[in-house]
């Protein structure tokens, strides 16, 4: 298995599912995060809330953009894997096992493909509730 943040274990679906909710775990926690970091107008003065805001956005960021770079380059390996499995499946039609791998790792692939759509939905949520809490504190740079 690998560690959060490094290569997701493309070929068991339930361990790249396990992984990537490990890698998640920081926008589990946002809510909690920006409760316990982030200074409310009376307690302002003892916490540099720019400094905070600005850490925990980048390690948001840093989380975002290194599971979507994992889903993608499992997404990557799985069609390939489909791709050699049609040809094969193209030059014995009649293999029933090769049949079976193929509708298998299909299957996979689009499990994998809607875990960019649940992606999306996570980041948009993190995003959505750091901004609520830090915006008067810090502004994200403009995202090209």
């Amino acid at each position: 298995m690998a560690a959060p943040g490094g290569n997701l274990n493309c070929e068991d679906f339930s361990m790249f599912q396990e992984v990537l909710k490990l890698m998640r775990t920081i926008d589990d926690r946002i809510v909690h995060a920006l409760n316990t970091t982030v200074p409310t107008v009376s307690f302002s003065g003892k916490v540099d809330a720019t400094q905070t805001c600005k850490q925990l956005y980048e390690s948001m960021m840093e989380a975002h953009l290194s599971r979507d770079k994992a889903i993608k380059a499992c997404i990557a390996q799985t069609s390939e894997v489909v791709g050699h499995l049609r040809e094969e499946r193209a030059k014995e039609s009649e293999n029933l096992a090769l049949i079976k791998q193929l509708r298998k790792e299909q299957t996979k692939l689009k499990l994998m493909q809607s875990e960019l759509s649940v992606e999306e939905v996570v980041n948009d949520r993190s995003l959505k509730i750091f901004r609520e809490r830090c915006r008067i504190h810090y502004t994200p740079p403009k995202v090209k």
